[in-house]
């Protein structure tokens, strides 16, 4: 099959963007539909990639003190209630079970929509005094939610994810594990998935249910969509109260706990998706990549050639993730493709006349460049290689993101850069929902966060004409 004939089985990427990521995520064999309307199976191939993300972000947790724990899937119905705000936001996404064992149950359970309830009547069991402060909990587990319009890995009805649940003494302490742990999730995306991050607050209409202060790391898609990657919640005491988590403080007085919660889920791996792919499908940042390197050895029914791949292979696995497509039924093109399509970061090909003169022929899925590297030097080269291609993928993205961020000074001017250009709009903003959504009703766009990194662009809201008190960016989402 020849490479035009192969790159046709998956939609331009330029003409139909959702049907393209669709057209990736089976091809590739990421995922898959099943039976269960609205979930996907996550095959092999997707499920390393986030066992990879799961390593990394573990790893950097236990750094900061996190323990990992598990509490059940089902929540009663009376838990879940303590917190209105809480409930009330996720009301239209809970699934209930009614029945088990054949009978009608005395209470309902919901199938967990997120864990905030179950924690905190945990919390309220187990603290006692200021000493046993702070409580820094995980659980990697999975989550239901009912969404209506589902896509894989970027809304699953049933998904997989981290949820971070902690507990501390003070509001300042727990404000600074709030904004740690979005620092975390800053390593994460930028470091393993080559993805520059947007970091900022919510506003009071996009932030969590139950919380005072949501803040987010938003990453920009290929198509100028935004894409919320990851979150950390400050609820102050707003769960610690009704769920009465309280401590006797160093005074010796009763005192409410102060709490946050924070997550990212197999959503990263939509993002890896669609911020690197292109027509070719598939493009994995090498930190992340499951299969690093992989060996496709050229007339292999040649003496010697299959013997020298195995011997390649079997050196270079000590170090680096790799594979030996030794498939016999398939023509080196058509593996050529394959492996492009699934965005292994370099091919090395291996040839009678390579073996001959002692070399191999590096491709760079990135790239798409070629190089010849004597066998002697293979290794080192591959090592540089994995990095340059790591660093030339997140400098493809920060480009991307600085040619689609515009400035806008009316509302016009926020619609017009959106249809025209797409991707991220800075705007002032007087403080006002109103004013947001307006936005949202003449340009379908939301705010994405109020930056960290604040700039004066004007003295007025470019909705109202009132005077604006921070800067914010808006942008079309997943």
């Amino acid at each position: 099959m020849g490479k035009e004939n192969f790159v046709k089985e998956i939609t331009n990427i330029e003409e139909d963007f959702a049907q393209w990521y669709t057209d990736v995520v089976k091809k590739a064999e990421l995922a898959d539909y099943t039976d269960t309307k609205g979930c996907i199976a996550i095959r092999p191939y997707g499920y390393a990639i986030w066992e990879n993300i799961q390593k990394y972000t573990d790893e950097k947790f236990k750094e900061n003190g996190v323990k990992n724990v598990y509490f059940p899937v089902l929540i009663p119905e009376s838990l879940l209630q303590k917190e209105k705000d809480h409930v009330e936001g996720f009301a239209p996404e809970v699934a209930w079970v009614t029945e088990a064992g054949g009978e009608k149950l005395d209470e309902k359970y919901c199938i967990r929509p997120t864990s905030e309830t179950m924690f905190s009547t945990l919390y309220s069991k187990w603290l006692s005094s200021w000493r046993d402060l702070p409580m820094v909990y995980n659980q990697w587990c999975n989550v239901l939610r009912w969404e209506k319009e589902t896509r894989p890995f970027l809304r699953s009805r049933e998904f997989l994810w981290q949820e971070g649940h902690t507990i501390h003494e003070t509001p300042e302490e727990a404000q600074k594990l709030t904004l740690k742990m979005l620092d975390v999730y800053t390593e994460v995306i930028e470091d393993l998935l080559a993805i520059p991050v947007l970091k900022g607050r919510k506003t009071t209409k996009e932030q969590f249910a139950g919380a005072e202060a949501t803040y987010t790391v938003e990453c920009l898609m290929h198509d100028g969509r935004a894409l919320q990657s990851g979150t950390s919640h400050y609820f102050g005491q707003n769960f610690t109260k009704p769920f009465d988590v309280k401590f006797q403080n160093r005074d010796g007085k009763e005192e409410y706990a102060y709490q946050t919660s924070w997550g990212i889920s197999t959503r990263l791996l939509g993002a890896i998706i669609m911020a690197h792919g292109d027509n070719r499908g598939l493009k994995l940042p090498p930190k992340v990549a499951p299969i690093q390197c992989v060996i496709v050895p050229v007339a292999m029914q040649k003496e010697g050639v299959k013997e020298k791949a195995q011997e390649l292979f079997d050196s270079l696995k000590k170090k680096f993730r790799m594979e030996l497509d030794l498939r016999d039924n398939y023509t080196p093109g058509f593996k050529f493709n394959d492996w492009e399509m699934r965005g292994v970061p370099i091919r090395i090909e291996i040839g009678p006349r390579d073996i001959e003169n002692g070399v191999a022929v590096l491709v760079r899925r990135d790239t798409l460049e070629k190089e010849t590297v004597e066998l002697t030097n293979l290794e080192n080269r591959i090592s540089e290689l994995l990095e340059e291609i790591q660093k030339n993928m997140y400098d493809i993205c920060l480009k991307r993101r600085e040619e689609k961020t515009t400035v806008a000074y009316t509302l016009e001017e926020i619609a017009n850069n959106l249809n025209e250009n797409q991707g991220y709009v800075k705007t002032m903003w007087c403080g006002d929902t109103a004013c947001e959504d307006k936005v949202k009703e003449v340009t379908g766009a939301h705010s994405r966060c109020i930056p960290f990194e604040q700039e004066h662009l004007a003295d007025t809201c470019p909705v109202c004409g009132k005077k604006a008190t921070t800067m914010i960016v808006w942008g079309r989402q997943y």
